[in-house]
């Protein structure tokens, strides 16, 4: 099922059959490094992708969703909206995960841009957020090239990160 559209890609639910693709992200070693789970195996890359099957299971408008490039139909990576409690505070992250051999390109931005959008315009929510690792510049700007502003430094239990964040009346 499709979520959304933008110039370059395609974003939809994940499928059992994206798993592969998927594992090959969530095995690489530098895609993983900002995650504190680090890499994934096959087995909870499957479990992930199961999980999202039909949308988040407890919000099911939201969810990790494939990310393919309208070009040659190619699976690149994953991106999507995901609820969180950050300090006692319901948020939902714009998450964006985009193969390496794709990086420099804009579909980054792109995808996110697309997400925030989706994400205040069809699903109207008031606030979105990006939790960034200190160090991963590059998903931070990201997320300033969609507008989100940093907030503070937090941390929960896998660690700390930067929370940006943008409102809907700063469209």
């Amino acid at each position: 099922m499709q979520i959304l559209e933008t110039d370059r890609l395609i974003l939809r639910r994940l499928v059992l059959t994206d798993l592969d693709d998927l594992f090959v992200l969530y095995s690489d070693p530098t895609l993983r490094q900002y995650f504190p789970e680090g890499t994934l195996t096959y087995d909870e890359t499957r479990e992930e992708v199961e999980w999202f099957l039909e949308g988040h299971p407890r919000h099911p408008e939201l969810g990790l969703w494939a990310t393919i490039l309208k070009e040659g139909n190619q699976f690149i990576g994953r991106c999507g909206l995901l609820p969180w409690t950050i300090e006692e505070r319901s948020e939902v992250e714009v998450a964006y995960m985009i193969a390496k051999e794709y990086w420099g390109q804009g579909l980054g931005t792109e995808a996110a841009q697309g997400i925030l959008d989706y994400g205040f315009e069809t699903l109207r929510l008031s606030r979105l957020v990006c939790m960034i690792d200190a160090d991963n510049l590059a998903s931070i700007q990201v997320a300033t090239n969609i507008g989100m502003t940093f907030e503070k430094a937090a941390e929960d239990e896998k660690g700390p990160f930067l929370l940006y964040s943008r409102d809907k009346a700063t469209l």
